[in-house]
């Protein structure tokens, strides 16, 4: 028994020194990448790949390696004599090791040089208009995902692979399924929005603002979210992201614009929902692959439960514009907290995804899903895309498209090969959705913490139900241990039901 015993404590030790080499890899990857978005010179590009390449290939081979297949297996015969910690490591990284152990170190390395200097050209495509010069960066993108697929899974269906890889458990049937409840819903909502009429004014939140005092409104409302701000790092990029090291640095970046200061006031809120859900993971798996979010749709269901079900709700309107009359005293001095609710939650059919309203949201993640399913299945090429765009906007938002810019060179997801990323935000709203359900359910006062601005007993419920356990629990099993039962679209769409008519009077 002593030498079994001894055996496993080497073969936890070994388990220990694995997550520590790929956490150093992760630390490096995620503050390298952040810097390239946010303070690297464009000269830089090619070197940033370079790096973030070598580190890669290097983490693969590591956790590829034969010996970890052994040592896995080991550890799994031994799972009863495991602690739930321990246990779920070794799940997580079987997993990791399973979507990696196929792909040769060489091929991933050179995924990664080559989104890297896709994201540079897109940057520089979308502040030209220039889809010509982005669009064979995305042929060549769309070419090794389809083929990692075929490593990974030969025969299945690729978009399929892809989606499971953002979304354990998730297929083209699942979200088909997803999409058409939400369609039956916001499709004929919308229509009877545009028909009846009215519409709430935006005067209020509309004028020139200071770009400096906009960055100081960015920390206020991280403070009032209640992110930790002293392990935050808050900066600007074109497209913002949040990422994190550990519990103790979180970085979230955002942009403004002198006209609209909304827009950076939600996105703040939007990724200091990715930040609280990082910062809120037991600080015990910081140096291991627990750490982070369980999946990008419970992040996003994190990002857009701040972004939406606090902050555009109508109880948390006075905190909010007391914070907006801190910087802006007289912009904001005679706005009463209705109307800037009111102005918040105008629904009109528009262009940008990031900008647009919470009820039609969800049309611009339809239109990205049936695009990267024509894209990964080989129906399209990037060639197509501008038309698809433009024919699916027209189709389900009533409007046209004028540039590529506002058009399919909006996001910064294809350039970065997350292709499968986008059905998540949609998903991750209705996530929300049953988590402010169930704890509204359980006793939390949440219009009273909104309407407060202490938002600690949503945070607290959150935490304890959510953000605690990292990656050692996949969403199913969250949804069903803080709902009492599985996922269920139809508390999205009840609730978007319930505050449109209610807005609109239908």
């Amino acid at each position: 028994m002593a030498n079994t015993d001894a055996t496993l404590q080497q073969d936890l030790d070994a388990l220990d020194d694995l997550e520590m080499h790929l956490y150093a890899h992760r630390y490096a990857t995620s503050g390298i990448t952040s810097y390239g978005s946010t303070i690297d010179p464009p000269k830089a590009t090619a070197d940033r790949g370079r790096a973030l390449a070598v580190l890669q290939q290097e983490s693969q081979e590591r956790l590829c390696d034969p010996a970890v297949s052994e040592l896995l297996k080991r550890l799994e015969a031994h799972a009863d004599e495991l602690d739930a910690d321990h246990a779920a490591q070794v799940r997580i990284l079987a997993r990791d090791r399973s979507i990696l152990v196929d792909i040769p170190p060489a091929e991933q390395a050179k995924l990664v040089e080559l989104t890297t200097e896709a994201e540079h050209v897109w940057r520089k495509a979308k502040a030209a208009d220039d889809w010509a010069s982005f669009e064979p960066y995305l042929d060549r993108v769309v070419d090794v995902m389809r083929h990692f697929s075929e490593l990974r899974s030969p025969g299945a269906d690729p978009y399929d692979a892809w989606l499971d890889y953002f979304e354990h458990g998730t297929n083209q049937q699942f979200y088909d399924t997803f999409f058409s409840q939400v369609k039956d819903c916001v499709v004929p909502l919308l229509a009877e929005v545009v028909a009846c009429g009215r519409q709430p004014s935006r005067a209020c939140i509309e004028g020139s603002f200071d770009r400096a005092a906009q960055w100081s409104l960015a920390r206020d409302v991280a403070k009032l979210e209640g992110l930790d701000l002293g392990a935050l790092w808050i900066s600007s990029t074109e497209h913002p992201f949040t990422d994190g090291l550990t519990s103790n640095y979180v970085i979230i970046t955002g942009h403004v614009h002198e006209d609209d200061v909304i827009s950076n006031v939600y996105s703040i809120l939007h990724e200091g929902g990715h930040g609280l859900y990082e910062q809120g993971v037991r600080a015990s798996y910081n140096y291991t692959s627990l750490k982070g979010g369980t999946s990008s749709a419970m992040h996003e269901g994190q990002s857009r439960f701040f972004e939406n079900y606090v902050g555009r709700s109508e109880t948390f309107a006075a905190p909010l514009l007391e914070a907006l009359r801190g910087r802006f005293p007289r912009q904001f001095a005679g706005v009463t907290p209705h109307e800037l609710y009111l102005a918040c939650n105008r629904v009109e059919p528009s262009l940008i995804r990031t900008e647009a309203d919470e009820l039609t949201y969800p049309l611009h993640i339809v239109i990205r899903y049936e695009i990267e399913q024509l894209l990964i299945n080989g129906e399209a090429t990037a060639a197509d895309v501008p038309g698809l765009w433009a024919d699916r906007y027209r189709s389900y938002l009533g409007i046209d498209v004028p540039t590529n810019t506002e058009g399919a060179l909006q996001d910064t997801h294809w350039a970065s090969g997350l292709l499968g990323y986008f059905p998540t935000y949609a998903l991750g709203n209705a996530f929300g959705a049953q988590l402010l359900d169930a704890m509204v359910a359980a006793g939390v006062d949440f219009d009273g913490a909104c309407a407060s601005g202490d938002l600690a007993p949503v945070r607290d419920w959150l935490r304890t139900n959510i953000w605690q356990y990292g990656r050692a629990k996949d969403s199913d099993e969250l949804i069903a241990g803080a709902c009492g039962g599985p996922f269920d679209a139809g508390h999205y769409t009840r609730y978007l039901e319930r505050k449109f008519r209610g807005i609109y009077g239908l």
